[in-house]
């Protein structure tokens, strides 16, 4: 299994609206795609802004690819992203997920 991990920070008071803008573009996408094992977007607060994790689970390499295109570290991002973000990653961590464990 893969994970692709991305981050990003956006001001807090569009903390609820970038959230649910990421829940129906990205992890809709990634949802939608065979071999996505699952998408989570975590959230916390520090200070004025909100930080953004979302982390997706990929059965496959080429399962990423599928979402991602065929360079996977590449940052995805959707119309509306700049006018939420503080600023733009260009890339996104990919990682092996050797165990994988859920109740």
């Amino acid at each position: 299994m893969i994970a692709r991990i991305w981050r990003g920070r956006t001001r807090i008071e569009h903390a609820n609206e970038y959230t649910e803008y990421m829940r129906e573009t990205g992890v809709a996408g990634q949802r939608g795609i065979p071999g996505n094992r699952g998408s989570m977007i975590w959230r916390r607060e520090v200070g004025s802004e909100a930080e953004f994790v979302v982390i997706s689970l990929w059965q496959t390499m080429e399962a990423v690819k599928a979402f991602a295109g065929e360079r996977p570290e590449v940052a995805m991002y959707y119309p509306e992203d700049e006018k939420y973000l503080l600023e733009l990653e260009p890339e996104v961590l990919l990682y092996e997920v050797p165990v994988y464990e859920i109740d």
